[in-house]
């Protein structure tokens, strides 16, 4: 039973950590203000830590 809810965990986490990603990635991708080479690395660091570098993207807007 700790197994389960361990991996439901897991799981979960998973799925928010892509959801954000994923969010991050299209609303840097709708930047016009960027530049081809700000927009990649913006979404390089989505996929690594999408929710520390939303706020830092944010912040920065």
């Amino acid at each position: 039973m700790t197994e389960l809810i361990i991996y439901a965990v897991v799981f979960l986490l998973l799925i928010g950590h892509a959801m954000m990603a994923g969010k991050m990635y299209r609303t840097v991708h709708e930047d016009t203000k960027l530049t081809f080479k700000e927009k990649n690395d913006w979404k390089l660091k989505a996929l690594i830590f999408p929710i520390y570098f939303w706020g830092k993207y944010k912040e920065s807007r």
